[in-house]
């Protein structure tokens, strides 16, 4: 997975694979597009008439996919992303305050990078870490009981 902005040509190719691999039809869009992401680390808008085309779909039901599935992005993410639990289990435990103090600290939204490419921000509804609220994954790794001051310090790692 790269997290440059693939060139249109790349992109283009990269769908087309995709399409080969997974056949045409309705059925396989989702496969092609897990595997345009792995292959490039977003959905660029430039393969979506790609996709469409090869699937005989309109490109609004592409584009509609694409923007339904919050995994799908269709910007390269940052270095490192970092999710925060907004489940209920962990806003009982602060989850809010940790969302206000994540947002403030990077200067970005959800679904947002920060301008030096280095971490890219989302919300999750659920991390499977109720216990130990709030639950944060930076990356692949998943912390517990997670504080503004301790999420300082997990961003401090990723930068």
């Amino acid at each position: 997975m790269t997290s440059v902005t693939p060139s249109r040509t790349a992109a283009e190719e990269c769908a087309r694979a995709a399409l080969a691999e997974h056949g045409t039809g309705r059925g396989p869009l989702l496969p092609i597009l897990h595997a345009v992401q792995e292959e490039l680390g977003c959905v660029p808008r430039d393969v979506i008439p790609v996709i469409a085309d090869g699937l005989n779909l309109s490109i609004a039901e592409v584009h509609g996919v694409v923007t339904f599935y919050r995994d799908f992005r269709s910007t390269p993410p940052g270095r490192t992303t970092v999710r925060v639990c907004r489940a209920e289990a962990c806003q009982a435990q602060g989850a809010d305050e940790l969302v206000a103090h994540a947002k403030a600290e990077l200067g970005v939204g959800f679904g947002d990078t920060t301008a030096d490419g280095a971490v890219s921000l989302d919300e999750v509804f659920c991390l499977g870490n109720c216990a130990l609220g709030p639950a944060v994954m930076v990356g692949d790794r998943l912390h517990g009981r997670v504080t503004p001051a301790r999420l300082d310090a997990l961003l401090g790692e990723t930068r």
